[in-house]
């Protein structure tokens, strides 16, 4: 049965001829909104590991998926160390040994040898245009990649650097960018504690796109307040910007993040299974067909997650998911009104 979705994996196999995985990559980066909050803590959901993939955490190796929660797990580091003084270098050996270690890993559990470049964690775009420059180049000679694949926010981003980035596709290398949207809702992204607001959003995606770079957009559902009106409210700004592709997460509630605190207090929730997925239906069914969609839930580790706990695995959302999905008769885009 066809997916009712469009899908990433299939995306890429029609693009290139064959899968292709990505390699995060951790280069050092610190964010912009956590430089500049108080106790360093940024955006409200978000831990110290800032998304970095989970065979680089190489201090935790001693969990699986079937752990428990540890609520000490998180130290709330910060790279700039909560000074406001924020200053990036890379440690290049480092680097070596992330991208080696990911494309064994990546290679033995999939058995290929195509793989793109993922710098991941926290705002990859957060230093002077020449710092950027010396690291972009140094990650691209690592090895034969078929992407540059570079996450950061919306507030962190210039023309200057948008240039360069765009250049890398005169090396006949894919670019994507991807941006944090979150929510369509700024009265969200302010209890989010994100720091930017949509109309910031748009003025930056748009100035991705003018420059023919591919662009992914973050969506986060779920979240405290959120009701169908603010949900409409993202669904709107993911169709005026019209992204290549779209990611997907439901709320998670992580060790150490000013959330749990709220969590623990009482006063706030995760979405459970059945409402993420109808999350999700409802986001797809309004957004145009050929948006890509790369990712429809959070993979927080189990170690880290206070909430909630009994979301089931990858393969058993998707699963039930398109169940869902067909049995309504609905795929991707069958509500969208351009």
């Amino acid at each position: 049965m066809a997916c009712p979705y469009n899908s990433y994996a299939e995306h890429l196999r029609k693009k290139y001829g064959h899968s292709v995985f990505r390699i995060g990559i951790d280069a050092g980066f610190s964010c912009p909104n956590r430089c500049k909050s108080p106790d360093g803590s940024g955006c409200s959901y978000c831990d110290s590991q800032g998304a970095r993939a989970a065979y680089l955490r190489t201090s935790e190796s001693m969990f699986n998926r079937s752990s428990g929660f540890e609520s000490d797990i998180d130290s709330m580091s910060c790279a700039c160390e909560n000074t406001g003084v924020y200053s990036f270098n890379f440690d290049k050996e480092d680097i070596r040994a992330q991208v080696e270690r990911g494309v064994e890993f990546v290679r033995r559990r999939y058995r290929t040898d195509c793989f793109s470049a993922y710098l991941q964690s926290f705002s990859n775009t957060f230093a002077p245009v020449e710092k950027l420059r010396e690291l972009y180049d140094f990650v691209l000679s690592l090895r034969p990649w078929q992407e540059l694949i570079i996450s950061t926010r919306p507030d962190c981003i210039d023309g200057n650097k948008l240039d360069l980035i765009a250049s890398y596709k005169e090396r006949g290398t894919g670019v994507c960018i991807e941006l944090g949207l979150q929510s369509g809702d700024d009265e969200i992204l302010k209890r989010m504690n994100r720091g930017h607001d949509v109309k910031c959003l748009v003025k930056a995606a748009r100035a991705v796109k003018a420059r023919g770079i591919e662009l992914c957009l973050h969506v986060l559902t779920g979240y405290p307040g959120e009701g169908k009106a603010q949900l409409d409210r993202t669904i709107e700004v993911v169709n005026t910007v019209h992204p290549d592709s779209l990611k997907i997460h439901n709320l998670n509630i992580v060790a150490g993040t000013a959330l749990y605190d709220d969590f623990l207090k009482g006063e706030v929730t995760a979405p459970c299974m059945t409402r993420h997925i109808e999350n999700v239906i409802y986001i797809l069914r309004r957004i145009p067909s050929d948006v890509v969609i790369e990712r429809l839930m959070c993979e927080t580790p189990p170690h880290r997650l206070a909430c909630p706990r009994l979301f089931a695995d990858k393969n058993r959302f998707l699963r039930a998911l398109e169940a869902e999905m067909h049995e309504r008769n609905a795929v991707q885009g069958d509500f969208f009104k351009s």
